[in-house]
């Protein structure tokens, strides 16, 4: 259904080395840096398919957060969700809602981290406990 995830940065050195971080953690690699006609830095990650981007904004204004937006991440495992938050905290995130660790919902048990990054967006990482 996506064909990608844009979030928009006002230090993109800042957020890329946070998700050079976060996202290494998870198997992708360097980004392709690509710079718009409008002269704006954008970072292309590339994993298993998907694409997460990262902007200045186009526009010239700030870039902001979306209040009660998340992103999530899909991890491998339950060890892979505490790496992704801790890592995340060590790059410049910063740790929101309950400690990482199993929890119950109605799609069954899953094991959350929840962080937000630099810029203060809210991520998730998520692994669906079997």
């Amino acid at each position: 259904m996506f064909s990608h995830v844009m979030l928009g940065s006002n230090d993109i050195e800042k957020s890329k080395r946070f998700y050079d971080a976060v996202l290494g953690l998870l198997g992708a690699g360097e980004p392709i840096r690509n710079v718009a006609a409008s002269g704006q830095v954008r970072l292309f990650y590339r994993h298993d398919g998907n694409t997460f981007c990262l902007t200045q904004p186009i526009d010239g204004a700030q870039a902001t957060c979306a209040n009660g937006g998340t992103i999530g991440f899909r991890c491998s495992s339950a060890e892979q969700v505490a790496q992704f938050h801790d890592v995340a905290v060590a790059h410049g995130g910063r740790s929101i809602e309950d400690p990482p660790g199993l929890r119950a919902g109605s799609l069954g048990p899953m094991h959350l981290a929840y962080v937000r990054d630099p810029d203060g967006h809210k991520l998730c990482a998520i692994y669906r406990a079997k």
